[in-house]
């Protein structure tokens, strides 16, 4: 009796030790993806391109209630306003008050008003509890690695970890078909975002939403996201396997 209560609490420990490790090693690839795509701006300029966001901007940009000649912009100046939004978030929000377009009669105009600022802070405070949770991530990953190899456990099996991740898969395609990817996206921002602090723009009233060509830009960098995220965390689980199984 009392071994059977040992290989029950051992195996419990275990799989608890392996959901742990399987979560700190997804979230660290995201993370690290995350800050790779950062470098390259998210993919804008292949987004650009792809969702015509230029033509999108030459529609939008005359019917903005608040900023006047933004469909006179260049190419390169959507460029660099979108590189300078992502320097800014990725930089805890600074300067994101300061980011400016130039109007066909030379003046600068200021791309972002307070509402937008706000958000976009809002977002730059969520990647900075992003930053914080992966660090404890990369710790969990670290210790639990060491716990695993001193105890001889083997790491959770490639078998494990795909049907793991497919039901995973499974179950947020099933919500989304449900749900609808829209409704989805709104719902999971009212969950993110405080309820005082506007996150919805349209096109009409705001030059980042129309830049961003939102919520279209979105999906696809969510879409350029979880390539690399997936690939780092496959070869990660392969790595501690290897690794545990040296031993």
């Amino acid at each position: 009796m009392p071994s059977n209560s040992h290989s029950i609490t051992t195996n419990l420990s275990r799989g608890l030790a392996g959901l742990l490790l399987t979560l700190s090693s997804l979230i660290t690839a995201f993370w690290i993806s995350w800050h790779g795509l950062a470098q390259a701006n998210f993919g804008y300029s292949l987004g650009y391109e792809l969702l015509e966001i230029e033509h999108h901007i030459q529609r939008f940009g005359p019917t903005n209630q608040y900023r006047k000649d933004f469909e006179f912009t260049s190419t390169e100046q959507h460029m660099r306003l979108f590189a300078e939004i992502v320097t800014a978030i990725q930089d805890g929000g600074h300067g994101l008050d300061q980011i400016q377009y130039s109007r066909p009669n030379g003046v600068s105009e200021t791309l972002l008003r307070p509402p937008e600022v706000v958000h976009l802070q809002d977002v730059a405070n969520l990647i900075r509890l992003f930053n914080q949770v992966a660090i404890v991530c990369v710790i969990l990953m670290i210790g639990l690695a060491v716990v695993y190899r001193r105890l001889g456990w083997s790491a959770p099996g490639a078998r494990q970890i795909l049907v793991g991740t497919l039901l995973a898969l499974l179950v947020v395609g099933l919500m989304l078909m449900l749900v609808g990817p829209t409704q989805s996206f709104y719902w999971l921002h009212t969950q993110v975002f405080p309820k005082d602090h506007q996150w919805f723009f349209y096109y009409q009233e705001s030059l980042m939403t129309t830049l961003m060509k939102a919520p279209d830009l979105f999906g696809f960098i969510a879409a350029l996201w979880a390539v690399p995220g997936l690939t780092l965390f496959g070869l990660s689980q392969w790595a501690l396997n290897k690794g545990l199984q040296s031993r």
